[in-house]
């Protein structure tokens, strides 16, 4: 059989390939007509002056910021040395270092100068300049940049006057302090010995009365004249309180390491032997150390302890404690008792001298512990307050610094 040209198998058709979709254009970038005019454009839009020389160190370029700090037309800047736009005691310096580039004795230079403008203000500049790498036998130039840094100069001065005005400040308030001092000197030292004379004078007339006359003084005399030795005494005192109290302020701090624990034994030994039929049931924590003047610390505990030994006189069954516990990173001393108590109402008044929450018949003293009691905290940079009630005891806690 012959096969019909329309039966006979003919090979398949390759696959033609469909065209490949066209790539969107790309958008917002292209290719600067002129190249040396695009790199201009990005210069001119820096926010600082941009600059070169030639090898004679004459300015040949310079960016627009130049008009903005300098206010000088850059047509009139160019050909120029920037030494000649500079504060006069600036320009030595910045000449020298631009001879050192152009003959290569340094590749960089940075400094601080101060710019004078075309209006006559004077603005600080940080100077950044470098020597380009050159082949031999090129010449040589310098490009660099300069940005204003008059705000921060400004800010610098600022701070450095109000540092020289407040170092003046605390030589004054020294000088007044020492001033101050030798003034309470003087008053210790005059009522120490010029008060206590016609005190003595007092209470020996009244002695001398007494003894000499009693038998024909009438009873509620007698008594005038035990109140007038009694108020003598007092004021005596007084006298020895208060200087207690400035001695305190003035003595130099002699640090060392102190043990509380046994300073606090000692004070209540003595207070045992002092009135040595009474029973106070005492705590006192072991160990407890810090470093500070000794003879200081000595004077706050006997305050603090005697005070809790005084108020708790009524007690019916009186306890004193000295403890400490941790907070932090500082340690909370604290002298307790339960004794008569104050009213928080007054507290704020309670270190100052001579404040007295309780009559002196009611319970003796002459008001200046606490207030003793104070500064020396105070002058080892620590503070001190109180927690009571009334008829519940108080408790003093104090810090102190290490």
């Amino acid at each position: 059989m012959t096969a019909r040209p329309q039966d006979r198998e003919s090979p398949p058709e390759a696959p033609t390939e469909s065209p490949a979709p066209a790539r969107p254009p790309i958008t917002g970038i292209s290719a600067p007509a002129d190249d040396s005019a695009h790199w201009l454009e990005m210069l001119q839009s820096v926010k600082q002056v941009l600059f070169r020389t030639d090898n004679f160190g004459q300015l040949t370029f310079l960016n627009d910021f130049w008009k903005v700090l300098s206010g000088f037309a850059i047509e009139q800047s160019l050909c120029r040395p920037l030494a000649d736009f500079l504060h006069p005691d600036d320009c030595q310096r910045a000449h020298a270092a631009f001879a050192e580039l152009l003959d290569g004795q340094r590749q960089e230079w940075a400094d601080e100068l101060r710019l004078r403008t075309h209006g006559g203000e004077i603005r600080w500049i940080a100077i950044n300049a470098r020597r380009p790498s050159a082949g031999s036998g090129s010449p040589s130039w310098i490009a660099g940049t300069l940005d204003d840094i008059s705000a921060r100069k400004i800010a610098e001065m600022t701070l450095r006057n109000l540092n020289l005005e407040l170092e003046a400040r605390v030589r004054a308030r020294t000088a007044e302090l020492e001033a101050a001092n030798r003034e309470l000197e003087a008053f210790s030292y005059s009522v120490s010995h010029d008060l206590r004379a016609p005190l003595r004078a007092i209470d020996g007339f009244a002695r001398i009365l007494y003894e000499d006359a009693a038998d024909r003084l009438e009873a509620h005399q007698r008594e005038q004249l035990g109140r007038i030795r009694k108020a003598a005494e007092r004021m005596a005192i007084l006298i020895d309180a208060l200087i207690g109290l400035a001695t305190v302020a003035r003595q130099p701090l002699k640090r060392q390491q102190v043990d509380l624990s046994a300073l606090a034994e000692s004070v209540i030994q003595e207070l045992h032997a002092e009135d040595p039929e009474r029973r106070v049931e005492v705590e006192i924590t072991r160990d407890l150390s810090v470093n500070a003047d000794p003879g200081l610390m000595h004077v706050m505990l006997d305050n603090l302890l005697r005070n809790a030994w005084k108020f708790t006189r009524d007690t019916r069954m009186p306890r004193i404690a000295f403890l400490a516990r941790q907070e932090g990173t500082r340690t909370v001393y604290c002298v307790e008792d339960n004794g008569a108590g104050l009213d928080m109402r007054y507290a704020n008044r309670l270190f100052e001298p001579f404040s007295r929450l309780h009559t002196t018949e009611s319970f003796p003293g002459t008001g200046i512990g606490l207030a003793t009691v104070k500064r020396i905290v105070t002058r080892h940079d620590g503070r001190i307050w109180v927690e009571s009630r009334p008829g519940e005891g108080a408790r003093f806690h104090f810090t102190l610094s290490h």
